[in-house]
């Protein structure tokens, strides 16, 4: 079984954009691509602040809604009224102590959420938003379990090799990457995707705003789809447990196993950065 997935790179919309303009777009996807069962779109891709897009965090604090809010229950109506999994980028969280958050969202093609996730490691000193805390995997009939990171999040492996440890088959990062620093984020992505063992699909922002480069790498690292420039493009992702489970039990490239490395003999190893540890009893993943 696999899952179509639809990722758009594309330029954000303006905070104040009709909302028509949002739905117009996925129904143009879903045109293009009648069997897409999930479309994700970039970081922040509904919340952009003038042209050039400033990010203020003025405009920021006054776009910030609660979860239950106005506008996450208008996504929750599109992705029903769509039949499809929504990954709407990222909205501007209004925390219950009114911290602001960068929360991304899965939304089922019942309208439910699925799973919310908070950028833990948000891009500072130029990003205004409290870091969160929680990781977030959610389970997707067809495709397995998937995790969601926001663009900085992908710098820290710690991200990705906690939502592979929870079980995580794919790993969806959205990002609005405006910076030249764009294709080591693709070396990050590919390497992700590699020492994990898992997919990793990486939907950047597009032009003029973001520096584009969007990539879909299987869990070898092989490219199974990209956009190689800056310019708004789709790009269809066919998703399947099947090429992971193969990695991880023949090995990547035939030969290595990284998730079956420890024996349950193992005396386990003491990670003093983290205050934490490796449990070998606790490490084989399927």
């Amino acid at each position: 079984m696999s899952l179509t997935v639809v990722a758009s790179q594309a330029a954000p919309l303006a905070i104040d954009a009709p909302r028509e303009l949002f739905e117009q777009a996925c129904s143009a996807m879903l045109t293009k691509t009648p069997d897409g069962g999930m479309l994700v779109f970039p970081e922040m891709h509904l919340f952009a602040d003038g042209q050039p897009d400033r990010a203020r965090t003025k405009a920021y604090q006054q776009a910030a809604e609660p979860l239950d809010g106005p506008r996450v229950t208008w996504l929750r109506q599109l992705a029903a009224g769509l039949g499809v999994w929504l990954v709407p980028g990222t909205v501007c969280e209004r925390g219950p102590s009114g911290e602001l958050f960068n929360t991304a969202l899965a939304i089922r093609p019942d309208g439910e959420v699925a799973a919310t996730y908070r950028k833990i490691f948000p891009w500072r000193p130029l990003e205004p938003f409290t870091p969160g805390q929680d990781f977030a995997v959610f389970d997707v009939p067809g495709a397995g379990r998937m995790g969601l990171c926001i663009c900085f999040d992908s710098w820290f492996p710690e991200v990705s090799r906690n939502l592979a440890w929870l079980g995580a088959k794919m790993i969806i990062n959205v990002v609005k990457t405006t910076t030249p620093d764009r294709p080591q984020e693709m070396v990050m992505a590919r390497a992700n995707a590699i020492v994990n063992q898992v997919n990793f699909l990486s939907v950047n922002a597009a032009a003029p705003v973001g520096r584009g480069l969007s990539a879909f790498f299987g869990p070898e690292g092989e490219t199974l789809a990209e956009i190689g420039d800056d310019a708004p493009a789709d790009m269809v992702c066919e998703v399947s447990t099947q090429r992971v489970r193969r990695a991880r039990a023949e090995g990547t490239a035939g030969v290595t196993r990284p998730w079956a490395f420890f024996h349950s003999g193992d005396q386990p190893v003491e990670l003093p950065a983290y205050g934490g540890r490796i449990d070998p009893t606790r490490w084989n993943r399927d």
